[in-house]
């Protein structure tokens, strides 16, 4: 015959496992809230900086310094 006894702690430990279970589930659906929202943000950042780039400094303006328009016109006429 077996010698068998209940575990007197084993239920709450079964509770206590499952409750944190639902509390680890609950933090990790938050966190992938977060991270969605960071990541529309991100991209609404993103978005409105090359706005900014575009706006302020187009393809036009150059930080190479363009050829005179004068040394192209030759000796000057007085």
């Amino acid at each position: 015959m077996l010698n068998w006894r209940r575990d007197p702690g084993y239920e709450q430990r079964m509770l206590q496992h499952e409750q944190r279970m639902k509390r680890l589930k609950s933090e990790i659906e938050q966190i992938e809230k977060e991270t969605e929202q960071l990541r529309r943000e991100n991209a609404r950042e993103k978005a409105l900086s090359a706005l900014i780039r575009q706006r302020c400094f187009p393809p036009e303006s150059s930080s190479i310094p363009q050829p005179s328009i004068e040394s192209d016109c030759g000796p000057f006429l007085r």
